[in-house]
């Protein structure tokens, strides 16, 4: 848990750019309001929290599921949130989904491209072995 209260608010530059991402161009936003702002998330998401895990606690469970949060939403007055918060929520799966597929490509390239250095080096040992075995021939 937090030790102080201040370390349960949510960054100052993370809330920054995102309401600077939801600001038209050219308008501009005071330090005091940034702050508010900053704080006005942190109070929510923690309210979200706490109902969400009461939601938790109820099907004696301790740990909070998607479900939980969206069915806080709802309780809490607050399920106008919930389609783009579903938006971002598949949104935020289907990045995981592509890293975890372009990780395993890579996985296959890397194991691909190391047979292939394994098989040239067996050649080159094998074309090796001929030519010391063509000198000793020509030894003798």
């Amino acid at each position: 848990m937090a030790e102080r209260p201040e370390d349960l608010n949510l960054p100052l530059s993370v809330v920054t750019r995102l309401v600077k991402e939801a600001l038209p161009d050219g308008v501009n936003l005071s330090k005091e309001a940034r702050v508010a702002l900053a704080r006005s998330a942190s109070v929510f998401v923690l309210y979200l929290t706490s109902s969400a895990n009461m939601l938790a606690n109820k099907d004696k469970r301790s740990t909070i599921r998607g479900q939980d949060v969206f069915k806080a939403l709802d309780e809490t007055d607050f399920s106008h949130f919930e389609e783009p918060l579903k938006e971002a929520l598949n949104e935020f799966q289907k990045t995981v989904k592509d890293k975890k597929v372009a990780s395993e490509q890579r996985k296959q390239q890397r194991k691909s491209d190391a047979n292939k250095e394994a098989a040239v080096s067996k050649e080159s040992e094998q074309a090796d072995e001929e030519i010391i075995d063509l000198a000793d021939d020509g030894d003798n």
